[in-house]
């Protein structure tokens, strides 16, 4: 089933691949693929929060 979205490739250790795995099975994604999509998108967001929280800490010292 071809897709339109955007492909790349990437390479990591063995003990990452574990991890992605892990992940993979105890969520019960379909494949690699899926979960490895998943943890990304967690990261994205869990990283804008800590934008969001370090914006905040900023203007809060700037008010004072």
């Amino acid at each position: 089933m071809p897709t339109d979205k955007p492909r790349y490739s990437i390479t990591v250790d063995e003990e990452l691949l574990k991890k992605i795995d892990d992940f993979r099975f105890e969520n019960r994604y379909p494949n690699r693929t899926q979960a490895t999509v998943e943890l990304i998108r967690l990261g994205v967001e869990a990283y804008a929060r800590k934008e969001r929280q370090k914006e905040l800490r900023k203007k809060r010292k700037e008010n004072k």
